[in-house]
C-alpha cells in the first residue's frame, strides 16, 4: 500500500523541479555560495510579503531567537516567559543565552499561549515574552502587546510555524517589533536545509542583528560585538525565492486541504482544531485531539500513514529544565494536550483520496 508522508516534500519539489534546479544551478555557477545576491533579494522579498521594514536572514530558527535576544541584550540574571507547550528550541534559545526560561500555560482549545496567564509570572527579572505560533496559528498578539507595554517588555513572535499566516488583517512575522521564523523544509515556507530569518520594525536593531549573524562584523575583518555564523547559504535563498512565488496559492490550497479534513472528520468523536474568527492559518499541522490518540496512531500506521505528535511532553516537564523546579501538574492544559495531540498528514499537495483514506482509518479506529 502507498505511503502517505505526514507532509509530501516529494510532490512539492516536482511540480516546480524545473524551477528549483534552474535556481541551484545559477549559484553553482556563480560559484556566490555564501552571503551571494539572493540572499538581499530574498530578504528583501521576504520583508515585503510579510510588510515590514527589516527582514534578516540566519541559518536556522533557533539561531533567529538567539539573535532577536542578543539583539536586546538579554543574558544571565533576565527571565523571558514564553508558552509551555512548544518545540524545544523556543526555550532552548532563552536558556542558551544565559537567559531564565519562565512558563505559561495554554489556552485548553488552541493550544496557543494564555495571555490572560503571563502576568502572573512577570517579576522584576522579566525581559520579554516570547508568544509561540502553533500549527500554523498566530496567538493573541494584541493582547500579549498591550501586556508587554504595560511592563516594560520586548516581544518576539516565535513564528516558526505561521510564516504566511494572517492575524486582525496583518500578516505573521509584523505583529511586534521582533518576529523570528523557520525556513525548515517541513515548515509551511522551508528550503533543502535549515534556514531562518529576523523580522523588525526597528533599524538599530536590523543591523545589530546583521552584525551578530558574521561574527558581530561591521565591515570586513572588524568585530564590534561578540557574534556567531549564521548565515543562510545562497543555495537555499535560491530555492525559498522559487517557492515564495508560488507561496500564496500554496496557502490557498492548504486551507482547501483543512476544509476538506473538517467536512471529513466533522461526525468523528475527535477534537477538530479551532481557529479564531480574526485569524487566518497556515496550517503548518492539521492536529486532532483524542484520548484515543495512540489508537488512532497505531491504526493509521498500519495502513502506511505517517502522523506525528507535536508534542509529547510539554517543555516545563522536559528533563533538561527539571533545575527550574517545575511540576506536574503546574500546566495541566500544556499536559493534557501532551497526552491527546496528533498531526495528520498535511501539506498542499494532499489528494482528496489520500484524505478519504485517511478519514476512514481514523473512523476504523474510534469505531473499535
Amino acid at each position: 500500500m502507498t505511503g502517505i508522508p505526514l507532509v509530501d516534500l516529494a510532490a512539492q519539489y516536482r511540480s516546480y523541479r524545473d524551477e528549483i534546479d534552474a535556481a541551484m544551478q545559477r549559484v553553482c555557477e556563480r560559484a556566490s555560495f555564501i552571503m551571494g545576491p539572493e540572499v538581499t533579494e530574498l530578504e528583501e522579498r521576504l520583508a515585503a510579503f510579510c510588510g515590514t521594514p527589516y527582514c534578516i536572514t540566519c541559518a536556522n530558527g533557533t539561531d533567529a531567537l538567539v539573535l532577536a535576544l542578543l539583539a536586546l541584550r538579554i543574558g544571565p540574571g533576565d527571565e523571558v516567559i514564553t508558552s509551555a507547550f512548544s518545540f524545544i528550541a523556543t526555550a532552548e534559545a532563552i536558556a542558551t543565552v544565559g537567559a531564565r526560561p519562565v512558563f505559561t500555560d495554554i489556552e485548553e482549545d488552541t493550544c496557543l499561549i494564555d495571555a490572560t496567564g503571563i502576568e502572573a509570572h512577570i517579576t522584576p527579572k522579566t525581559r520579554a515574552i516570547i508568544p509561540v505560533s502553533l500549527y500554523g496559528q498566530c496567538p493573541d498578539m494584541d493582547a500579549v502587546n498591550r501586556i508587554a507595554s504595560r511592563h516594560g517588555l520586548a516581544v518576539i513572535e516565535d513564528a516558526a510555524q505561521s510564516f504566511g499566516a494572517v492575524y486582525r488583517e496583518k500578516r505573521s512575522c509584523a505583529l511586534s517589533s521582533l518576529a523570528t521564523t523557520s525556513f525548515f523544509p517541513a515548515k509551511p515556507l522551508g528550503c533543502y536545509g535549515d534556514g531562518g530569518a529576523v523580522f523588525t520594525t526597528d533599524a538599530a536593531l536590523a543591523e545589530h542583528i546583521a552584525s551578530l549573524r558574521l561574527h558581530g562584523q561591521t565591515t570586513r575583518y572588524h568585530h564590534r560585538h561578540l557574534g556567531m555564523n549564521s548565515r543562510l547559504d545562497t543555495v537555499q535563498a535560491a530555492v525559498l525565492l522559487v517557492k515564495l512565488t508560488h507561496f500564496e496559492d500554496e496557502i490557498f490550497r492548504r486551507q482547501e486541504v483543512a476544509n476538506r479534513y473538517h467536512r471529513l472528520l466533522a461526525d468523528l468523536p475527535i477534537r477538530l482544531p479551532p481557529i479564531r474568527e480574526d485569524r487566518r492559518s497556515v496550517w503548518a499541522q492539521y492536529v486532532v485531539r483524542s484520548d484515543r490518540r495512540d489508537r488512532i496512531a497505531a491504526r493509521l500506521a498500519a495502513e502506511n500513514i505517517a502522523t506525528g505528535i507535536h508534542y509529547p511532553v510539554p517543555l516545563h516537564l522536559q528533563e533538561v529544565f527539571s533545575s527550574l523546579g517545575y511540576r506536574l501538574g503546574d500546566f495541566p492544559h500544556a499536559e493534557n494536550a501532551s497526552h491527546e495531540v496528533l498531526s495528520l498528514p498535511m501539506s498542499a499537495f494532499l489528494s482528496e483520496n489520500d484524505q478519504l483514506r485517511i478519514a476512514h482509518a481514523i473512523e476504523a479506529a474510534v469505531g473499535t
